[in-house]
């Protein structure tokens, strides 16, 4: 009697392919040249063409093969266009690693942030990232083998807010439950859907968390980071897991930040 062959089972030997939205920089970059490192194909996704090339030179010789488009994750036809790139390029998807962020303004009191702000928030963070996900679940679905995975970057502020954030908060806590419910809707179709809440790594976007961060105190304290090549390692990890195994929420953070004191 024949065994039936898994989706991993049928693809092993061939270069698996992933998309890497925010790539040109931060945990983005990290998480593309961690990816490339190990010999994935993987299309860099961002808002402007020249970090996204800077990051496909950042990745070592003899490594996966970089594909750079450049894409609004808030615009419906752009990300239309970066996932059929990407079908042209490799004819298939095993991976979305969902990045694409903004913080906002920071600092700004809820009774003070404008409007246009807070859209640009939800609409990057939120209603990107739902784009992006629908984009590869369809093509998940349809492709042969079916099936990939999908990994949204959260936040430690998925759980837990810091002053003054609260566009980026509530789009993070909102990414959970997308995160949630697309795991569940893509089981059938070998869709595996998860989460990485990542809490102080060290980019240019938590450059001044060193120097000072508003505690929910009203105090401004220095906080240590952590090397961001541990999250990319993290999500490579979540990335090579076989589809019948999910890590469905991963929090990885600077061991002594002041996360599960806040407040």
């Amino acid at each position: 009697m024949n065994a039936v062959r898994t989706t991993d089972e049928e693809s092993a030997g061939r270069p698996k392919i992933a998309v890497v939205t925010g790539a040109g920089s931060g945990i983005g970059r990290a998480v593309a040249v961690e990816l490339l490192r190990a010999g994935w194909s993987v299309a860099l996704a961002g808002r402007r063409p020249e970090p996204l090339a800077q990051t496909a030179a950042a990745a070592p010789p003899g490594g996966g093969t970089a594909l750079t488009v450049r894409a609004d994750v808030s615009r419906p036809e752009e990300v239309a266009a970066l996932f059929g790139a990407v079908r042209d390029r490799f004819g298939r998807l095993d991976l979305l690693f969902n990045n694409a962020g903004t913080f906002g303004p920071g600092g700004v009191p809820v009774e003070e942030l404008p409007y246009d702000a807070w859209r640009h928030v939800v609409d990057t963070n939120l209603n990107g990232a739902f784009l992006c996900a629908q984009a590869a679940y369809r093509q998940m679905k349809e492709q042969d083998p079916r099936g990939g995975r999908i990994i949204n970057n959260g936040s430690i502020s998925a759980h837990t807010p810091r002053p003054h954030s609260v566009a980026y908060t509530a789009t993070k806590h909102a990414l959970t439950g997308l995160t949630k419910s697309l795991s569940l809707d893509g089981r059938r179709y070998g869709i595996a859907v998860g989460q990485i809440d990542i809490g102080n790594a060290a980019t240019e976007m938590t450059a001044g968390m060193q120097t000072g961060a508003l505690q929910a105190n009203g105090e401004t304290a220095p906080e240590p980071v952590m090397d961001v090549a541990d999250v990319a390692r993290t999500v490579r990890h979540m990335a090579e897991l076989p589809l019948e195994a999910n890590v469905q929420f991963a929090t990885v953070l600077a061991t002594a930040m002041p996360y599960v004191g806040r407040g």
